[in-house]
């Protein structure tokens, strides 16, 4: 809320300071969590059959932290978790948090290139992988990355292009060789006192690292947004205080757990109330979401638009009782108005609620209130959330007035740690008062309410996730036929925007949209491939030789609805 001063008729608030922050590790708060609750439902896992009470979880998070320090793992070390939502995620975030490891976060739709990337930037010590997702060999792709795995004794891996890796956990129960399969960690766990875990966990603090999160870099490559134990810990706290949390609350995670939405505000908004975490699925399938809703009695939902779309178009919606939810988030893109009220007279979640903020933020800095009106959860992004601040400045950096568009910055103990080993993406986001400049436009209200208005840069938004032009621009590049390329963003109905390139072809060179989408299919991660291709001999420019992607915008939009009516 506003705090009273001369500042606030400009585009400045700081949130409540009546929520005390938590000054301990993630381990800390998940054994009182357990002390407190230890018959309480923890976790609940459909698809896998798999259900922990808090003292059951506890048991295996602890086993499993024995079993890495037995490979090895120091404080600080990094530990890359590629695999879909599943208990073996949730289980290396507690564990890893619990011996001050840096829990890695891999999309589980990265390819080769992507992979080796992140593995390579972080440092990875050890993987834990699934054996294969979707249309994805994990196996297969780490093979080809590091052959040297089928050589080498488990735990020495020395690979040429991954020099820091030692290792491979994999949830297979009979993976290839060189891969150490999850079974086998019991053993090495109970190698491991409890006192020698208990000792590493007693010598950890709260504001060290806990976390490397990709973010889709406008540089061409992601950059890992490095969070501590007081960054997550914290939001997580908060948004589930927003949410008014309980240890009888039951809250579906349909969102992905590589996300700050699932891992953050799902996982740690959950442990730190003592509420049940509830995983439909592997990934998002309305049908299944549905189906955990009402069979398991939630009380929360989460999801971004698209999410909450699909479930109400689901054709069966009608079979499953969803009386027992209250309350939910929805974020990740604007919610069309008409989303949002179906939600709430259909789906029975009067209290459902927006949130806003990014990766380096740990990641909410906004957030919509349980009894704010209709139209403020539809047309803004909410409040400053509780013991930060926000700001929106013009390009001299100064506080524009309540109602003028600038850009939004946040400032508080959710701004990340920094970019990890890039002291210089670090200093060009985050500037020396202690602001993280988002890049995007906005307005805040008289009453401190949030409107993003656009992004200062052209980053696309398409179901959920982040994607910036750049990064795909200079992924084309590297394709034979391609001369030039300029990647934008159009309106679509289902998954908020779509991506289409423009491509200048070198002289004496053919490609296909299909060529193209056969192209990317093997070497990035599905969501950024382009929907459409337009080839051309020229971009629209300005005077100065500046791309015009706007008109680029304009005309993409003009003759695809032409081609389809």
């Amino acid at each position: 809320m506003d705090q009273p001063g001369s500042r606030s008729q400009l585009g400045y608030t700081r949130g409540s300071s009546a929520k005390a922050l938590l000054a301990q590790t993630i381990g800390e708060v998940f054994d009182q969590t357990v002390a407190l609750y230890p018959e309480g439902e923890a976790l609940v896992v459909r698809h896998q059959s798999l259900r922990y009470t808090w003292r059951q979880l506890a048991e295996a998070v602890d086993l499993h932290a024995r079993a890495l320090l037995a490979l090895g793992l120091k404080t600080g070390d990094r530990l890359g978790v590629w695999a879909p939502n599943c208990a073996q995620w949730c289980i290396s975030q507690f564990a890893s948090a619990k011996l001050g490891v840096i829990l890695v976060n891999i999309n589980p739709a990265y390819r080769v290139s992507e992979l080796e990337y992140v593995l390579k930037q972080s440092g990875c010590q050890w993987l834990v992988c699934a054996g294969a997702f979707k249309a994805s060999d994990y196996h297969a792709m780490l093979q080809a990355l590091a052959p040297e795995l089928a050589e080498q004794s488990i735990g020495h891996l020395q690979s040429e292009r991954l020099p820091e890796l030692r290792g491979v956990i994999s949830l297979d129960s009979q993976p290839p060789t060189g891969f150490l399969p999850w079974s086998q960690l019991a053993a090495l766990g109970a190698a491991v006192t409890p006192g020698q875990l208990a000792e590493r966990q007693s010598s950890l603090r709260f504001d060290q690292p806990v976390n490397i999160q990709y973010t889709s870099g406008t540089t061409g490559f992601p950059k890992g947004a490095t969070l501590s134990h007081h960054n997550i810990l914290n939001n997580g706290y908060m948004v589930g205080e927003s949410l008014g949390l309980t240890a009888g609350d039951r809250l579906v995670i349909p969102v992905p757990l590589y996300h700050c939405f699932g891992m953050v505000m799902g996982n740690l908004g959950c442990m730190t109330h003592g509420s049940t975490m509830i995983y439909p699925n592997d990934a998002f399938d309305p049908l299944l979401t549905l189906k955990a809703v009402a069979e398991e009695k939630a009380t929360a939902l989460y999801g971004v638009p698209t999410m909450f779309i699909a479930l109400l178009d689901q054709p069966q919606r009608d079979d499953f009782d969803l009386s027992s939810l209250r309350t939910g988030i929805m974020a990740g893109a604007t919610c069309p108005i008409e989303v949002m009220r179906r939600v709430i007279n259909e789906m029975h979640m009067a209290e459902v609620q927006i949130a806003y903020g990014m990766t380096e933020t740990s990641p909410v800095s906004l957030q919509t209130g349980p009894s704010d009106e209709l139209e403020l959860r539809v047309t803004t992004v909410g409040r400053t959330q509780p013991q930060l601040e926000s700001k929106i400045i013009d390009e001299a950096g100064n506080l524009v007035p309540r109602g003028a568009v600038g850009e939004l910055c946040t400032r508080g103990y959710s701004v990340m740690l920094g970019y990890w080993n890039n002291p210089k993406g670090t200093a060009d986001a985050i500037d020396p008062d202690g602001w993280m400049h988002t890049g995007d436009l906005a307005t805040m209200d008289e009453q401190g309410y949030v409107c993003v208005v656009g992004r200062n840069k052209d980053m696309i938004i398409r179901g959920g996730e982040n994607i910036y032009p750049r990064e795909l621009e200079e992924f084309f590049f590297t394709h034979p036929a391609v001369a030039d390329v300029q990647v934008i963003g159009i309106p679509c109905s289902r998954y908020g925007e779509e991506i289409v390139a423009w491509i200048k072809l070198h002289p004496g060179h053919s490609a296909s949209e299909q060529g193209l989408q056969d192209w990317c299919k093997e070497r990035i991660a599905h969501f950024k491939t382009p929907r459409h291709f337009k080839f051309v001999e020229e971009f629209p420019m300005t005077v100065t030789g500046k791309v015009q992607k706007f008109r680029m915008r304009e005309i993409s939009i003009e003759e695809l609805r032409g081609k389809q009516s």
